[in-house]
C-alpha cells in the first residue's frame, strides 16, 4: 500500500514517513481520516490527550522495532544470528519520548485537551493547503520540499 501523507502534524512530528509523490487533496483527506480513526482508541470521535500519547507511543514503538530489525542485520557482520561485544558496541540511542502537547496546542482549536475531527481536518488541512503552491489540489514532490517537508 502506497504510504502517503496522513496527517501533516505527524510527519511534522517525525511519525508518518513522506513518499515522494503527488497527493490529491481527496487522498490526502482519506489517508488523514484513516489516521485520525487509527488514533481515536475509544471510537468517540475526539482525540484526546492519553489516546495521542498512546498512539504516539505505539507508534514510536514499531518504528523502534524495525529499525532494531535493520539495525541488527547491520551489525551483526559475520551473519551468525548473535551480537558480539564489538558488533553491539554500535547501537545507538533510544528514540525520545511521547508528547502530545505539540499536537494539542497545534490542533485543539477550542483548547478543550481533546482533538475532534473537525479540529484535526482544518488544521491539517490548513497545512496542506500551505503546501500546495499552485493550488491545484495536488501536493508535490517540489511543493514539499519548497514547504520544508523532505521525502525520507
Amino acid at each position: 500500500m502506497r504510504f502517503v501523507i496522513a496527517a501533516i502534524s505527524m510527519i511534522l512530528a517525525g511519525a508518518v514517513q513522506v513518499q515522494a509523490q503527488p497527493i490529491p487533496r481527496t487522498q490526502f483527506i482519506a489517508d488523514m481520516d484513516t489516521q485520525f480513526r487509527k488514533m481515536d482508541a475509544d471510537k468517540n470521535g475526539l482525540l484526546s490527550r492519553v489516546e495521542i500519547e498512546q498512539f504516539q507511543k505505539l507508534t514510536a514503538i514499531a518504528e523502534a522495532q524495525a529499525r532494531n530489525r535493520a539495525l541488527f542485520a547491520q551489525l551483526d557482520a559475520d551473519r551468525n544470528g548473535q551480537l558480539s561485544p564489538a558488533e553491539f558496541s554500535k547501537v545507538t540511542a533510544p528514540s525520545p519520548p511521547a508528547n502530545a502537547t505539540p499536537m494539542l496546542s497545534r490542533e485543539d482549536g477550542n483548547r478543550d485537551g481533546q482533538i475532534s475531527l473537525v479540529e484535526h481536518r482544518t488544521a491539517t488541512l490548513a497545512n496542506f493547503d500551505r503546501l500546495d503552491a499552485d493550488k491545484d489540489g495536488i501536493v508535490t514532490p517540489a511543493e514539499m520540499k519548497a514547504g520544508g517537508i523532505a521525502a525520507r
